[in-house]
């Protein structure tokens, strides 16, 4: 019941919010100062997004917020502005935090901090997994005035880095809560909410209200402003959503001859996982395709160098699992494609929401295999459409199958090869979930031997 009711104040909060929704049509309407209304002018922010309409005056209020947003609306602007502002007015380091599940994200934020704030003189400071932490140490030592992070390594930071603290902090952000909550970085969250002032500024980003995020608003923010901008799971209408159905030996020649097909367009594709990316992006390579992989067991290096090849469109198909389906904002992706089905459908909008963003039209195609077919109907349901079948020529796609096959074993052949590479140089996978699991397993036989 209780969740009952906060469903209605928080209907009431929407309704607060709507009147204002239509007057401001500037930054300098929503009351962001001058100075960072011409850094918003210099990145080519001309209007505002609905979700920076609705959160910055909040924000600048002092209230704290929820901000729920479909990915590509502007969330990053929506909390970098109102922190901007405060710091301008009271300046002081180690002023704010940003939590985000993944390291690319971190990045991304980053970068925005220090477009917005380069006329102001922020620094900021990226604390992922994956890289040195002496260098961290180091950062952190500068008392930078933003640090974004990963809440898996802020927590060795925090515990481990000698004079590190968070006792001032007047700002926190979580982004994209749903799936830092998801990944289950509930226990390191909780940690940072228990070394972090209670009297503070919180602001909760998330795409979908789960019952995770209704608990973490509950235990984090006081008296927050809910600002929704999609109530329903939607996709953009300039997006063309197809789905084609195929017995699931025949993926790959379906995938070659879809490529064939739309050649002459950027593409990204979803597998499900780090190995089948990998395998495909080798397959892929063998039929002459420029394509590269993007997963949880590359290096961080190796992560943001296939970003950036496939920004600067040197490659033309970025091959991805659901790391990337989340925030990376890549300006020029034609076609999405789900080679493997997502098992939750609201991954699917994330998924397909790296196509047709910033008003541009985008297609995505399903691949729907015999054993596919809930999942897909799930995701229908979710969006509320019946998708059509991609038109395709059964004949042309057999006549791929033998050469096909034939990349097939030699894509076996690299991974097997690179596995023991792997494995000869004890290169492990360096995700922060991975040395959970690696610390668990060793705990494990530790406990073994005893005894």
């Amino acid at each position: 019941m209780a969740g009952g009711e906060e469903e209605g104040s928080v209907a009431e909060l929407e309704q607060e919010q709507e009147p204002a929704a239509e007057e401001p049509r500037s930054f300098k309407d929503l009351g962001v100062t001058d100075v960072l209304c011409e850094a918003c002018d210099q990145l080519g922010w001309k209007v505002p997004t609905k979700i920076q309409i609705e959160a910055i005056p909040v924000a600048l209020q002092g209230r704290d917020v929820i901000g729920l947003a479909e990915t590509g609306s502007g969330k990053t602007g929506a909390f970098a502005l109102p922190i901007l502002q405060a710091l301008l007015e009271t300046p002081q380091r180690l002023f704010a935090l940003v939590l985000t599940p993944t390291r690319e994200l971190a990045f991304q934020i980053s970068e925005q901090f220090e477009a917005l704030g380069s006329s102001i003189g922020v620094q900021s400071t990226v604390i992922v997994g994956g890289i040195d932490t002496m260098s961290q140490s180091l950062a952190l030592a500068k008392k930078p005035h933003v640090i974004i992070a990963t809440p898996g390594r802020l927590v060795d930071h925090l515990e481990n880095t000698k004079g590190f603290n968070l006792r001032a902090l007047k700002f926190l952000v979580m982004d994209e809560a749903d799936r830092i909550l998801n990944m289950d970085f509930e226990t390191e969250v909780d940690k940072i909410l228990k070394v972090i002032p209670r009297d503070r500024k919180t602001f909760l980003f998330s795409a979908t209200m789960t019952k995770k995020v209704q608990k973490l608003q509950r235990a984090a923010l006081k008296n927050p402003v809910k600002c929704a901008v999609s109530s329903k799971y939607q996709t953009v209408e300039k997006l063309q959503q197809y789905y084609i159905f195929i017995p699931s030996k025949f993926k790959d020649s379906y995938l070659v001859y879809i490529l064939n097909e739309l050649a002459g367009n950027s593409f990204m594709i979803f597998c499900s996982t780090c190995n089948n990316t990998q395998r495909t992006a080798l397959l892929l390579r063998n039929l002459g395709f420029t394509a590269i992989p993007l997963h949880g067991q590359m290096s961080q290096n190796k992560r943001l160098g296939s970003l950036n090849k496939f920004k600067a469109k040197a490659r033309s198909i970025l091959l991805a699992t659901d790391v990337a389906s989340r925030g990376l904002d890549i300006p020029h992706v034609d076609v999405v494609i789900n080679f493997d089905i997502p098992t939750h459908s609201k991954d699917y909008i994330h998924r397909v929401g790296r196509t047709a963003r910033a008003g541009r039209s985008g297609k995505s195609i399903t691949f729907v295999t015999q054993y596919d077919v809930e999942l897909f109907q799930r995701i229908e349901h979710l969006i509320g459409k019946k998708l059509p079948a991609f038109p395709m020529q059964e004949e042309e796609v057999m006549m791929l199958t033998e050469r096909v096959a034939e990349a097939q074993r030699f894509a076996r052949m690299e991974l097997r090869e690179q596995g023991e590479k792997k494995r000869s140089r004890n290169d492990d996978d360096d995700t922060e979930e991975a040395i959970g699991v690696r610390n668990k397993v060793a705990g494990g036989k530790k406990k073994k031997r005893k005894a």
